[in-house]
């Protein structure tokens, strides 16, 4: 029986206590099962190969660290789905702080009399629900990666990771006023940068 055909049913409870079991099969099930949409995450955050594996490699060492505490409260991916973003973040926030880019070359712009110069531009939804189809996710995330890193931070953590407003505060230590303020500038820079990559779709 091979490591995937033991967990084939999805059955996470069963893995759970593989884990706290320190069952090496469970392990291997884990780091091959979810590497893939764990690094995918990483990569939105901290844009370095490097340092995203470095991440993909501590948040499995924190996962297998901590599976003895896991009680359930939320699913297991969910679980290690935080776990790697505190990761990514904890690696930004190790990284000397950069001063804060401007978005403001993103945003709409008006003429002298406080008239839109792009009178089509339209409030932008949340990212996630533009996320249809392969190639408009594909043109999202290629949209999301120009912004500057405290607003793609931001619309990824609210929008994509669907995190609260609170929980996008205590993971970035900023007020979630200023969470809302960059997310609102954030979804009007991404609706400008997708209404191109989207006509073509």
């Amino acid at each position: 029986m091979t490591v995937s055909d033991k967990f084939l049913d999805d059955d996470e409870e069963a893995l759970i206590k593989a884990l706290q079991a320190q069952d090496k099969t469970a392990y291997e099930f884990v780091v091959r099962e979810y590497s893939p949409r764990l690094l995918a995450v990483i990569r939105g955050i901290v844009r370095n190969e490097e340092d995203a594996r470095d991440c993909l490699q501590d948040t499995f060492v924190q996962v297998f660290r901590a599976i003895g505490r896991f009680e359930g409260r939320a699913r297991l991916t969910s679980w290690m789905h935080r776990i790697a973003v505190n990761s990514a973040l904890m690696k930004l926030r190790s990284k000397k702080r950069k001063a804060e880019a401007s978005i403001d070359d993103l945003l709409p712009e008006f003429d002298g009399s406080d008239g839109r110069i792009e009178p089509t531009f339209q409030p932008a939804p949340e990212a996630h629900d533009t996320l249809e189809t392969a190639e408009r996710r594909t043109a999202v995330h290629l949209a999301i990666s120009q912004l500057p890193e405290n607003y793609r931070n931001v619309i990824l953590l609210r929008d994509i990771q669907e995190l609260s407003t609170d929980e996008v505060a205590a993971e970035l230590d900023i007020s979630p006023g200023a969470v809302k303020v960059r997310l609102h500038r954030a979804r009007g820079a991404l609706k400008k940068l997708l209404d191109p990559l989207l006509e073509e779709l």
